[in-house]
């Protein structure tokens, strides 16, 4: 698998991996068209879309201690670095609307999650059409969204009703996070033109940011309270620190001191079964590593100072012992960074990052991201066998995690292996299933039928060569 790149990475053009590279931001990246030659015979017309069903409560596997720290961590800081010298919430029942006009999916996808909120939190949010509700959700395009803040997929903003009222009170202290007291209305900010799984994916993590912790820590394994943006549906964790947010114990304008007292009685009491687990305190992120993340994920340098960056990061959680979510995030960054310019280094790369997660199984999910890379790899080289033996490995994975764009990905990367092996009549039926999760994960028929044909690309099988 690994010949190709020594023999032709040169050729490798970076139109052929664009599909593989996952976004900062709520969701996964949307699909562009690509002017190319079709890959695929003609599919005609889409089936339907798929949803996913609701499934098992999923249960937290960490510590109370371990818990309780990331607690206060997630709650007494903004992404910013800033410190919150109270605790706030909300005070009673939650009532929240929704403001414009959002896509069809909106609407089951928020019931589904204001019913996780209801029965795995204990939280009382109900539907309202009153502009004084306590959360509103408002829907706009993306671009009118992104003139006002750049490069957001989507955000939440304390003490404002909508977006009139945001860009009046934008640049003033009222909606300065660190001066509240109590939570009392917040605005959410979503794209009404986005792909259903980025739009569900910015509900999840937006409403619980207005509700609960307003932070994100790196060295979370199984969070959306996390910068990789691996998560994006709420896990157990996330579920257990918001039912514990709002815990009888806790009040409005506590101290970071009186909360980290109460904690240990209150996850006692709403997880047991973290009482009894071994405790592994995962050291402290430091700046400089986020520095030059930050400097890795973002927009606005030169391909050279970010590759650079993601090697300084990795060369930072080695000196500090971090054998853990953030080096593999490093060196999956590295593998985005590299795959045009040095596909070895990239196939490393992603290996590595494969590996670290592979320790856990808290990062299964990590681990499936990877696979897409590792798939397109072996797709790149001919080896088939090889191609259906990784999706395999991640397919119920991604279903169980509720990612389609993902499900959708690692199918396609099925049906052109079967095709390689001769299998035709296999191949179609599963790149047939695969396009109902791929217009849910995906969105337009032109952004489904782009991936299709960015992965078809890579099957050497397509374009006279027998393999790589």
């Amino acid at each position: 698998m690994q010949g190709f790149a020594k023999r032709h990475g040169r050729e490798i053009k970076r139109s052929l991996f664009a599909a593989f590279l996952v976004l900062a931001g709520c969701a996964p990246m949307g699909v562009t068209d690509v002017a190319s030659r079709q890959a695929n015979a003609n599919i005609g017309r889409l089936p339907p879309m798929k949803t996913f069903a609701p499934g098992p409560i999923q249960r937290p596997t960490r510590s109370n201690q371990e818990i309780a720290r990331d607690f206060i961590d997630l709650t007494f800081k903004l992404e910013s670095g800033r410190t919150l010298n109270t605790f706030t919430r909300f005070e009673g029942p939650i009532s929240l609307r929704v403001v414009g006009d959002g896509p069809v999916t909106l609407e089951p996808d928020l019931g589904r999650l204001l019913s996780r909120l209801s029965v795995e939190a204990g939280l009382n949010i109900t539907v309202t059409d009153s502009e004084n509700a306590n959360i509103n959700i408002v829907a706009l395009p993306k671009d009118k969204m992104q003139k006002a803040v750049p490069g957001a997929a989507c955000f939440v903003v304390p003490n404002v009703r909508d977006w009139q009222d945001f860009k009046t009170a934008r640049r003033g202290i009222r909606v300065d996070w660190a001066r509240l007291t109590e939570r009392k209305q917040v605005s959410i900010f979503v794209p009404s033109d986005a792909a259903p799984q980025e739009l569900r994916d910015c509900l999840h993590e937006e409403v619980a940011q207005a509700i609960g912790p307003l932070n994100d820590l790196y060295r979370l394994p199984d969070s959306v309270f996390n910068d990789d943006n691996i998560h994006t549906v709420l896990t157990g964790f996330d579920m257990l620190v918001l039912k514990a947010y709002y815990s009888p114990q806790l009040r409005n304008g506590m101290t970071e001191g009186q909360v980290r007292a109460a904690l240990p009685t209150i996850l006692a009491r709403l997880n047991p079964a973290g009482e009894g687990l071994v405790t592994d305190f995962e050291a402290m992120t430091t700046p400089d590593w986020k520095f030059e993340m930050a400097k890795a994920l973002g927009a606005g340098l030169a391909a050279d100072r970010r590759e650079l960056a993601a090697r300084t990061a990795i060369a930072i959680s080695r000196s500090r012992g971090w054998d853990d979510t953030r080096e593999g995030y490093s060196q999956y960054a590295l593998g985005r960074l590299t795959i045009a310019s040095a596909p070895q280094d990239a196939y490393l790369a992603f290996q590595r990052a494969h590996t670290i997660y592979a320790r856990r199984q808290a990062t299964e999910l990590h681990r499936a991201y990877v696979a897409v890379q590792l798939a397109a790899f072996a797709l790149l080289d001919g080896d088939a066998v090889s191609v259906l033996a990784i999706t395999a490995r991640h397919l119920e994975t991604a279903a169980r995690y509720e990612n389609a764009a993902l499900l959708a990905s690692l199918m396609m990367f099925r049906a052109e292996a079967l095709d390689i092996q001769g299998r035709a009549s296999e191949a179609r039926a599963v790149r047939l299933d695969s396009l109902g999760w791929a217009r849910y994960g995906f969105g337009s028929s032109s952004a489904v039928n782009a991936r299709l044909r960015e992965i078809a690309l890579l099957n050497p099988i397509k374009h006279g060569r027998t393999s790589f």
